[in-house]
């Protein structure tokens, strides 16, 4: 005859429920880590070029390029990339990622996207644009990874093609995010902007409608994040990550001089404890936070002339990707192969630069850094700042 429980009455679990349950409070250990720029590298996101498509003429997205190149996206917007630019970039990009796994890197891609196919909301319709730039869409903050809510209509799904990579972390107990999806109606976008003079007072295209940001436009130094607001991220976004990060994190704000601000990693990189990269186009050095008062300043030496009209023509990221590079650990640096005067240059602070060919990735969107997202860099959260 079967046992019949009586309320009240203590039971006990069998064996191999115990161990059952043992098992599902065991806590797990996530595979995503990464407090600061420079910790050493274990594993990484680099972005991928299948499917790229010119993206939409959307004044949010030309507003940081010249008008007769804005007219000129208009007519292609929508349009796949010319396969001969997208192969070289390829090539490119295949060889970083050999780097990175000759370094002993763990190197994770997104799923290939047809980027041309249309899609929308109540209130818009787009294309999409690529998804070359993992460090635009997501942030990465100790074990947790937060999809930004980001400015660009063509963007709005950038995500997805990372989903696969996004569950997997989460089922191995990273901690996974989503910022509120903006609405990205018309009452975000300034109708009257326009490109401030040289020595006016800076101008952003986005009002304050509802929170938006790039993970691009902040770099991080363990307890301190450094952000530049731009045309991509406005103060309610900025606001949105303090108050979710809350009080054990602090957001610093720099200021820019950058006439079409977006981004911050060509204007300010933390390169190791107390080592800061500026752009000295763009940051007034007796200006920066208080916070960073005992850092050394390490002026970005002027950028190496690139001769290559096409990419004078395409890229969408302006002279200084000599800056954007990826730290492997706090000494060793990826940068641009092209860029000698870059390179000379962290040899001088102490650094051991690892030239690499990518200058083909800028009309997609950025560098080394710009393509890549670190998952993991073998370290603890700390303060490295005054």
């Amino acid at each position: 005859m079967a046992a019949v429980h009586r309320p009240g009455t203590p039971t006990t679990a069998a064996p191999d429920e115990v161990h059952t349950a043992a098992r599902a409070v065991e806590p797990l250990v996530s595979p995503v880590n990464s407090h600061n720029e420079w910790d050493p590298l274990e594993e990484i996101v680099v972005g991928r070029l299948d499917g790229a498509t010119i993206p939409s003429g959307h004044p949010v997205v030309t507003c940081n390029i010249p008008p007769w190149a804005a007219r000129l996206q208009g007519l292609a917007a929508g349009r796949g990339y010319p396969r001969a630019m997208i192969e070289r970039a390829r090539q490119e990009l295949d060889q970083f990622v050999a780097l990175l796994q000759s370094l002993g890197i763990t190197v994770r891609r997104p799923d290939a996207v047809e980027h041309r196919r249309r899609f929308g909301t109540p209130d818009w319709s787009s294309r999409g644009f690529c998804n070359t730039c993992p460090r635009d869409s997501m942030l990465v903050i100790g074990d947790e990874i937060i999809e930004t809510p980001m400015a660009w209509p063509c963007r709005y799904f950038e995500t997805h093609s990372y989903r696969t990579i996004l569950k997997d972390y989460f089922r191995r107990g990273a901690r996974w995010t989503a910022a509120p999806k903006p609405q990205l109606t018309d009452e975000l976008f300034d109708a009257d902007f326009r490109v401030p003079a040289p020595g006016e007072p800076p101008r952003h295209i986005l009002t304050e409608f509802e929170p938006v940001f790039d993970a691009a436009d902040f770099v991080r130094a363990g307890r301190d994040l450094f952000v530049t607001r731009s045309n991509v991220t406005n103060r309610m976004g900025i606001d949105w990550l303090r108050r979710h990060l809350g009080p054990g994190y602090r957001i610093h704000e720099i200021d820019s001089r950058c006439r079409t601000p977006m981004h911050i990693d060509t204007t300010l990189m933390p390169l190791a404890p107390g080592k800061l990269l500026v752009n000295p186009e763009y940051i007034d050095v007796d200006r920066l936070p208080e916070a960073l008062s005992s850092w050394d300043v390490l002026p970005a030496p002027e950028p190496d002339p690139i001769d290559e009209r096409l990419l004078k023509v395409t890229s969408m990221c302006g002279k200084w990707l000599s800056m954007n590079v990826l730290m492997i650990d706090d000494k060793r640096v990826i940068a641009e192969r092209h860029h000698t005067g870059m390179l000379r240059a962290l040899e001088r602070w102490g650094f051991e630069p690892i030239p690499c060919d990518l200058l083909h990735y800028a009309p997609f969107g950025g560098s080394f850094h710009c393509a890549t997202l670190d998952i993991r860099r073998r370290g603890t959260l700390e303060s490295y700042v005054d």
